[in-house]
């Protein structure tokens, strides 16, 4: 009984799908899709130097 209780649901759901194939239809818009990005980007560079670096600049104050 158990094999032809499942075989009756599996052929139910397929008379289900085949059925409803035919109402799900794809069709593409007659206008292009717009598809707006508001981005805003912000960078921020912190440096530091350390102080023989800083020391190193202001005694070669010609070459930078």
């Amino acid at each position: 009984m158990k094999g032809a209780g499942h075989r009756l649901v599996a052929v139910v759901a397929m008379a289900a799908t085949i059925s409803l194939g035919g109402c799900i239809t794809l069709e593409a818009p007659d206008e292009p899709i717009v598809i707006e990005l508001n981005i805003n980007i912000t960078q921020e560079v912190i440096y530091r130097l350390a102080d023989d670096a800083e020391q190193t600049i202001e005694d070669n104050s010609s070459i930078f």
